[in-house]
């Protein structure tokens, strides 16, 4: 029996694996005496894991970040078989999947050496560690002078090598670089410590602000997310960097409607001259929030066209009465360029009161992600 023909959706989320390709090598030029650690957390911050992991190890990253165990795993069956570092220190017992999946995972608890260190001998491995400091995060990490007890208590475990060292930057996107350059003081110090105690650690801290603002961050590696995918960490940074994401859907319904007419839940907009009303088959369950209703833009014909009306969960509406020859069908960009006319992930993170990471990461699960 024939498989039904089934037509792609409409709302997709397109990747161009030659902007990512292109943003990394931003980065390498940025910091050429690094290697990059190419961070693909969070399903490649909303961009497809799968898909820009394989684009990032053929253009040339060091090694792959995740956050989690399972994220790894989706990559290792996926095919990437190079370096991957686990961040997260949440491993929920499972220390000889982080062995069998050859992950670099980060240390800060002793019972992380203690459940990894029993997994690695059982394996007869050897298992690389990279021992996180809390440099002024506040989040997770061993406090700067509790490094030497815990260096202590690594080598009491021979299963484990003390492959890296790292921390993570709490303002590397403010223009006030004090507590930046003051964490890099600290990193650098403890870096000296696991030195003269005989380690060689990969040190690390840059993040994407970091890369682009403060050399001396650099070090070893650097760890770059958001500039792979085309968006500036910080307003006042500037680097040449390609949006990576398009976020389109279509035209699945118009209608001309009178003056006083109500669009959507709540008749929170009226039509205060007679519009043509496109309704727009995605909504906050795809991740275009509530935010943006009466509050955002969408580009059809390489037009700007307002939302209009309440977002739904499955739909919302945009007044396309601007827009000579709107049809059915036609495309519709969410986020992204048409024609001459962008819609940015910055005014889209802005309209919603909050930051360009979260607008992409919230891209929901039934979007599909799609070469283009």
């Amino acid at each position: 029996m024939n498989a039904p023909n089934r037509r792609p959706r409409g709302t997709q989320a397109r990747i161009d694996a030659a902007a990512l390709a292109h943003n990394l090598r931003a980065v390498q030029t940025a910091a050429p005496r690094s290697r990059v650690i190419a961070v693909v957390k969070a399903d490649a911050y909303g961009h497809g894991a799968v898909r820009c992991a394989k684009a990032l190890d053929a253009a040339g990253a060091d090694a792959l970040g995740v956050a989690l165990v399972e994220e790894g795993a989706a990559l290792r069956e996926a095919g990437l078989s190079g370096r991957m570092l686990a961040f997260g220190g949440s491993f929920g017992g499972r220390y000889d999947e982080v062995v069998r999946l050859r992950l670099e995972p980060f240390v800060f608890r002793l019972e992380h050496l203690d459940g990894l260190d029993a997994a690695a001998r059982a394996a007869g491995e050897v298992l690389p560690v990279h021992l996180k400091v809390d440099t002024g995060m506040g989040r997770i990490g061993v406090q700067p002078e509790e490094v030497a007890g815990f260096l202590d208590a690594l080598a009491a475990r021979p299963a484990l090598r003390l492959a890296g060292l790292c921390s993570h930057f709490a303002n590397a996107d403010l223009a006030d670089a004090a507590l930046t350059r003051a964490q890099v003081a600290r990193l650098l110090g403890v870096a000296a410590l696991a030195r003269a105690r005989g380690h060689a650690p990969e040190v690390h801290l840059a993040n994407s602000a970091a890369i682009f603002s403060l050399p001396e961050a650099h070090l070893d590696a650097v760890r770059p997310g958001l500039a792979l995918y085309g968006a500036s960490p910080a307003p006042h940074l500037t680097a040449d960097l390609r949006p990576v994401l398009t976020w389109a859907t279509e035209v699945t319904h118009l209608k001309t409607v009178p003056v006083g007419t109500p669009i959507s839940y709540g008749s929170r907009w009226r039509a205060a001259r007679p519009s043509v009303i496109a309704t727009l088959p995605i909504g906050y369950a795809d991740g275009y929030p509530r935010a943006y209703t009466n509050n955002a833009f969408v580009l059809v014909r390489g037009r700007r066209a307002p939302i209009v009306g309440t977002v739904c969960m499955d739909m919302c509406m945009a007044d396309v009465t601007d827009v000579p020859g709107a049809d059915v069908g036609d495309e519709v960009v969410l986020l992204g360029a048409q024609g001459l006319a962008r819609v940015t992930v910055e005014e889209l993170a802005q309209r919603a009161g909050t930051i360009s990471y979260e607008v992409f990461c919230r891209i929901g699960a039934r979007v599909p992600r799609v070469d283009g």
